[in-house]
């Protein structure tokens, strides 16, 4: 099935300096909609890596100098609450934002009257919730109430949010399915994301906001996060470190490609432009989950050399095994993800020999 694309639509991206949120504005501004994007550029991660993304969409920071321990560091910095234009893409601007921020957040939907809101914005992580469990709260709760806020109070045509496969726990029964309980997540990650999809329920039931929630499966390919293990493990192998194999390798995840990923999100938005829809829940994922050790064998081969591991016990917040039943998201896009992992491992290579963050 062909879908015609959504074009001229003015559509609010959180989190566009991320992963996901860089590879769909991107994609949306190819296919000639307007877009703005926020995000706090946060340091959770290499910030270098976010101004990339940004970079790659023609945000553009500014150098600033710092001399604080008598040491000249040049670094990047996008001033707060302050409106850049793209110098590629005209209809792309972005902000430095906080989702916390109520009065910024509801003056941007006020002024800015979106057709859709893409939420993908949030503090990620399973292992540093355990470090930082605050850091979640603000983010993942109070700055998702604000986006709901925004959908309230300046109706859009679709609401999108960015939910996880970590809301399934330890579910025993595979491949996961969106009418699974999902009410005993193990990791403050995932009950904030839990949290999400009954927030936005209510919002939706009571105001008349369609709305559509992705449980994500394991995201990789280029521009990935570094602090997950295909970033993890290509660094290691081509600086010859080690790496942790948690609970001995014995893991399994349902790794699904960036592209698919894009592919599906998109099909999703412009699904809504002829339906006027409920709230519902998808899992976006390959559907085929692939052993740890397995992608790890993958990417050696690619990169041409072996990697040291560490064998460690299984982490406080983590699953042994995803995989996602993705035929509820099929029956209504008819899509299905193109990229095989030997092919998706291939394409992250080549980008990460390139560039390393």
């Amino acid at each position: 099935m062909t879908y015609p694309r959504i074009k001229n639509s003015r559509i609010l991206v959180t989190g566009s300096a991320g992963f996901i949120g860089f590879h769909i504005t991107k994609r949306l501004l190819e296919e000639g909609n307007e877009v703005i994007g926020i995000d706090n550029i946060n340091s959770y991660y290499n910030v270098n890596l976010k101004y990339a993304r940004l970079a790659e969409t023609g945000i553009y920071a500014p150098e600033q100098t710092d001399h604080s321990d008598g040491e000249k560091r040049i670094y990047h910095n996008i001033e707060y609450n302050k409106e850049i234009q793209s110098v590629i893409f005209p209809k792309y601007c972005f902000i430095r934002l906080n989702l916390e921020d109520n009065e910024n957040i509801l003056h941007l939907f006020k002024m800015k009257n979106f057709d859709y809101v893409i939420n993908l914005a949030a503090q990620p992580g399973v292992r540093y919730s355990l470090e930082n469990p605050y850091a979640y709260i603000q983010s993942n709760i109070v700055g998702f109430l604000n986006i709901l806020e925004g959908c309230r109070h300046y109706p859009v045509k679709h609401f999108i949010f960015a939910s996880s496969s970590s809301i399934y726990g330890e579910n025993l029964k595979v491949p996961f399915s969106e009418d699974d309980a999902t009410d005993c997540p193990v990791s403050l990650y995932a009950a904030t994301k839990k949290s999400d999809e009954l927030m936005a329920y209510a919002y939706s039931h009571l105001y008349q906001i369609p709305t559509t929630g992705l449980r994500f499966f394991t995201v990789y390919g280029p521009w990935g996060r570094p602090d997950m293990s295909p970033m993890l493990f290509a660094d290691a192998i081509i600086k010859g470190t080690s790496i942790k194999v948690f609970n001995n390798g014995d893991m399994e995840r349902d790794f699904t490609y960036i592209d698919d990923i894009v592919e599906s999100m998109i099909l999703v938005l412009k699904e809504t432009v002829e339906n006027t829809l409920p709230y519902r829940i998808f899992n976006i994922g390959n559907g085929s989950p692939v052993s740890l050790l397995a992608f790890i064998k993958i990417m050696e081969q690619n990169i041409g050399a072996k990697i040291k591991k560490q064998m460690m016990p299984m982490q406080p917040g983590d699953v042994k095994r995803t995989w996602a039943d993705t035929n509820k998201l099929k029956s209504v896009i008819d899509y299905e993800p193109q990229t095989t992992v030997d092919e998706g491992v291939r394409k992250f290579v080549e980008w990460f020999k390139l560039v390393q963050y």
